[in-house]
């Protein structure tokens, strides 16, 4: 009835295709929130078949998990507590982002086999600020460590600001006697825009996944979408004109005319603000008609002819004509990170290579 298609021989082409651009650069495949949502078990599995550099999650548990699950790559986390089991992290040789004084403190406590110090240049998320730079790799003298930042994607000035800001804070470490071995600033936009921001290694999410990071001519780099969302009729019914549509009655046919219902509704992770989002009905495509509902929305398709379990494309790869991730989130003014990482619900994931 509802299903959430995953091409995991797409991901791993698309991931060659980012090691290729970025070479010699090593390319951390990012796998955290299930994968965005493709799954992240089966997504590592895959990536780690192709012989993936590295996995990076954004909490401990999300490491520890992959763990559990057989995964033998190098795996990075960085959203941490003082509170996480530091020492079971070094046990499972998981490599840590820090972020805080409060964290460093206990890491170093524990001597975690590859620590990455995160430094804020600009986007004011984690990370040490310029401030307590000194007093950070004073902490850190004689030490070896990854160093990694993360761009705001404001403007291409903005970006090269923060660039400087990152070989400011290898200059203090320098100067500290800190080795910095290995240097990851770029995710998937600065990978695809700036070589010089590629160091040892970047850190790759959305690309992936075959989907665009921001308003870029994404298309000629050649990553594809590896998600498909569909899902069945569930009713068709012929109405008259005057009919109202769903909650609140904002959409009202205007002449006789066939509705469907399609069973994916806000409880899978399609958006009940969405306005003028569409779907592809036997090669067509259709706006969907009034308010979306927790489970099922309604398409008024005209005069087509319809089957109930035919089926509806949520959405999909451009280049087969159907409706994209990014389309469904500009029509509730969100984007296809959002997407792809909320649906899910009562959706089956069906995985193919």
């Amino acid at each position: 009835m509802r299903e959430i298609q995953v091409d995991l021989g797409r991901i791993q082409t698309n991931y060659r295709t980012l090691k290729q651009l970025a070479q010699p650069a090593k390319v951390m495949a990012v796998v955290k929130a299930n994968a965005y949502g493709h799954g992240m078990h089966v997504v590592a599995q895959a990536l780690e078949e192709i012989g993936v550099d590295a996995l990076g999650v954004a909490d401990l548990n999300e490491a520890i998990e992959l763990r559990s699950a057989g995964i033998k790559t190098r795996i990075m986390c960085w959203l941490l507590q003082p509170s996480d089991d530091f020492q079971l992290a070094k046990d499972l040789e998981i490599e840590l982002g820090v972020s805080s004084f409060e964290v460093l403190t206990k890491v170093l406590e524990v001597g975690v086999h590859h620590l990455h110090v995160k430094v804020d240049t600009g986007l004011g998320r984690n990370g040490f600020v310029q401030a307590d730079w000194e007093r950070l790799f004073s902490a850190l003298a004689g030490k070896s460590i990854s160093l990694f930042s993360h761009l705001a994607n404001t403007s291409e000035e903005a970006d090269l600001k923060q660039q400087a800001e990152f070989e400011a804070a290898l200059e203090v470490a320098s100067v500290h006697g800190v080795e910095v071995t290995e240097r990851h600033l770029a995710a998937t936009a600065g990978t695809l825009s700036y070589p010089a921001m590629r160091y040892e290694m970047v850190r790759v999410g959305i690309g992936v996944y075959g989907l665009n990071p921001d308003e870029r001519e994404f298309a000629t780099f050649g990553l594809r979408p590896a998600m498909r969302v569909v899902a069945r009729v569930a009713n068709f019914k012929r109405v008259e004109a005057g009919q109202g549509v769903s909650y609140g009655y904002r959409y009202v046919t205007q002449r006789p005319t066939n509705l469907i219902l399609v069973p994916f509704g806000y409880a899978e992770g399609m958006p009940r603000i969405a306005q003028g989002a569409k779907v592809l009905v036997a090669g067509k495509s259709f706006e969907i008609s009034g308010r979306i509902a927790m489970d099922q929305f309604v398409v008024d398709v005209g005069d087509l002819e319809v089957s109930i379990g035919d089926e509806v494309v949520i959405f999909g790869d451009t280049e087969n004509g159907e409706p994209t991730a990014e389309e469904l989130g500009a029509s509730y003014g969100s984007i296809n990170y959002e997407v792809v990482t909320r649906i899910g619900g009562r959706a089956q994931r069906v995985y193919k290579k």
